[in-house]
């Protein structure tokens, strides 16, 4: 019997403005262009790492509204400053949590919420 492994999740988020979107992603949060459908573009792939997000126009995509996602990440404190740096407004400011977890939230130009989380050290 083959055991079952997930290796990544790559989740669609609706955007009213795709080239806005691309240009939040990669020029505030450091992903980079992995890919673009349709002419004009409906649909693109940004990449960080091993983290891939699919941003669609919401257009006429039912059911609206706004994705929250949870990345957890190293390096926190130097990425939290990088995007402070690049002008990003930090929407729930970094913290160490009672769950284990110093994170922070920023929110893109659709509304969709991204937390940034690292995992504090155990022991303390």
């Amino acid at each position: 019997m083959t055991t079952t492994h997930f290796h990544s999740v790559s989740p669609f988020l609706g955007v009213e403005d795709l080239s806005a979107a691309l240009a939040f992603y990669r020029d505030k949060l450091g992903f980079s262009l992995a890919w673009e459908w349709g002419e004009p573009a409906e649909m693109a792939s940004v990449c960080r790492d091993e983290v891939e997000l699919t941003l669609v126009t919401r257009n006429d995509a039912k059911p609206g509204g706004i994705s929250r996602l949870y990345l957890h990440i190293d390096g926190i404190d130097d990425y939290h400053a990088q995007l402070l740096a690049a002008g990003v407004a930090i929407t729930v400011a970094i913290a160490d949590r009672p769950y284990g977890m110093r994170d922070f939230s920023v929110t893109d130009p659709a509304g969709n919420v991204l937390c940034f989380g690292q995992a504090l050290p155990t022991g303390l």
